[in-house]
């Protein structure tokens, strides 16, 4: 596979649930990260990869928070997200 890989999901499914897919994939990448440096292996396509699912939840992470704050500071306005 190319591009996004095996952790891209098309079904809808909670940001929660979304999250904790991720989270275990990053755990997956880690293991296989660390037996590769441990073998003396070239494990940058693993580093890509885990950079790339760091990123997807640090945007979902700033995403929550920003809709968390405008709820607090104008919760009159604030839709249900």
């Amino acid at each position: 596979m190319t591009g996004e890989r095996s952790f891209t999901y098309t079904i809808t499914m909670s940001q929660r649930e979304y999250l904790k897919i991720v989270e275990r994939e990053l755990q997956r990448i880690n293991k296989v990260i660390d037996l590769k440096i441990l073998r003396g292996e070239d494990y940058s396509r693993e580093a890509r990869d885990h950079k790339l699912l760091l990123k997807k939840v640090r945007y979902n992470n700033r995403q929550n928070f920003f809709k968390n704050l405008a709820r607090k500071i104008f919760p009159s306005f604030a839709t249900p997200f």
